[in-house]
C-alpha cells in the first residue's frame, strides 16, 4: 500500500481491517523522506520511491497487489513496469495511470526546498468533499512535506508489458463515466488509460481522500480488488 502525498504507511491504518481480516499480509510503506516532519527529503527524487516500491516487491515470496493512491498511484504504475511478472494488480485510489514523460504534480509551491500541504484554497471543491473540519486538521497534523523531485520528476518506463498488468480504478472525485468520456474525446491525460489491456473502474463518491472520508468502504472495494488478483 502506496501513500498518496504528505501521509505516511500509517494512512491507510483505517483501510487495513478488512484485508487483514481476510487473512491477506498488508504492507503499508512509508517512503523515503516521509518517515518524520525532520527526516531529510533532500535529493530524493521520483524514482527513490519507485525503487523502493520495488524492493518491497522483491521481497515478496508472491506476487503482490500494489495499492496506490493519488501520487502513490503514479509509483506504482512505475513499479509495477520494472516488475510485471510479481505483481498481480495494481489499484489507483482516486489516481490513475499517467503518460510517459508526465509529471505527479509540478503546481505545488516549492518552499524551503520541499512540498508541504498548501492551504485548502490550493486544492479543488471536489477533492475536499467530506473532509470535514475535524479531519483537515487531523490531516494538516499528520502531514510530511513531500520530496520536491516525486512531484516535479517526469515519469519514464521500461516495458510496454506494464499495460497487460491488471488494473482496478477507483473513482472518487470523478465518476467512471467521466474517464470514458475523456477516452473517447481522446483527451491526452487519459492515453494511458486507454491503452490498458486488463482495466476495470469502481465508483466510490466522495473527495480526494476516501481512506479518511470512507474508510470501512474503501477497504472492502480493495477486498474485492484483491480477490479477483
Amino acid at each position: 500500500m502506496i501513500p498518496g502525498f504528505w501521509l505516511d504507511g500509517s494512512s491507510w491504518s483505517a483501510v487495513t481491517p478488512p484485508l487483514e481480516q481476510a487473512g491477506h499480509r498488508v504492507r503499508a510503506l512509508t517512503l523515503p523522506g516521509k518517515e518524520s516532519k525532520d527526516a531529510d527529503r533532500s535529493g530524493i527524487g521520483l524514482r527513490d520511491h519507485v525503487d523502493f516500491v520495488v524492493a518491497a516487491i522483491d521481497e515478496a515470496e508472491e506476487p503482490v497487489v500494489l495499492v496506490g493512491h493519488s501520487g502513490g498511484g503514479s509509483i506504482a504504475q512505475m513499479a509495477g513496469d520494472a516488475r510485471p511478472d510479481k505483481v498481480a494488480r495494481v489499484v489507483y485510489v482516486d489516481s490513475a495511470p499517467m503518460p510517459e514523460g508526465s509529471v505527479i504534480n509540478d503546481e505545488i509551491p516549492i518552499v524551503d526546498h520541499e512540498l508541504p500541504l498548501p492551504d485548502w484554497g490550493f486544492f479543488e471543491d471536489e477533492d475536499l468533499v467530506d473532509l470535514t473540519d475535524e479531519l483537515r486538521e487531523q490531516f494538516r497534523a499528520r502531514a510530511v512535506p513531500e520530496p520536491v523531485g516525486v512531484g516535479y520528476d517526469r515519469s519514464s518506463f521500461t516495458s510496454e508489458r506494464r499495460r497487460d498488468v491488471p488494473s482496478t480504478v477507483i473513482c472518487c472525485e470523478f465518476p467512471s463515466k467521466l474517464i470514458g468520456e475523456w477516452i473517447e474525446q481522446g483527451a491526452p491525460f487519459v492515453r494511458e488509460i486507454a491503452q490498458m489491456k486488463h482495466i476495470e473502474y469502481v465508483d466510490l463518491p466522495t473527495g480526494h481522500w476516501p481512506q479518511f472520508t470512507k474508510p470501512t468502504e474503501l477497504g472492502q472495494i480493495l477486498l474485492e480488488a484483491v480477490g479477483r488478483a
